[in-house]
């Protein structure tokens, strides 16, 4: 089974290739203090609606472009939509 790593979408600009950022936490070797870790990840959005603030699931595939290599497994958590 491929490792599945869950994040938060931060840029939607373009329609097919929204960006997610998953932040992890590591510790120190010397110092054992905790420290936060994020990357950002191009996805492959597939048949899913996104917004900014969702959190997803995603998982590796194959290379879709020189830059996407993730696609969206599923949405974890969508974000509330406030009409202004």
């Amino acid at each position: 089974m491929k490792k599945t790593l869950q994040g938060i979408v931060v840029s939607i600009k373009t329609k097919e290739t929204p960006v997610v950022e998953i932040t992890r936490t590591t510790t120190h070797p010397l110092y054992k203090k905790l420290l936060k870790r994020s990357k950002k990840y191009k996805v492959a959005v597939g048949e899913f609606s996104l917004h900014i603030g969702d959190e997803v699931s995603i998982v590796p595939t194959r290379p879709i472009s020189k830059t996407k290599y993730f696609k969206i497994h599923s949405v974890v958590k969508k974000i509330q939509e406030v009409h202004a």
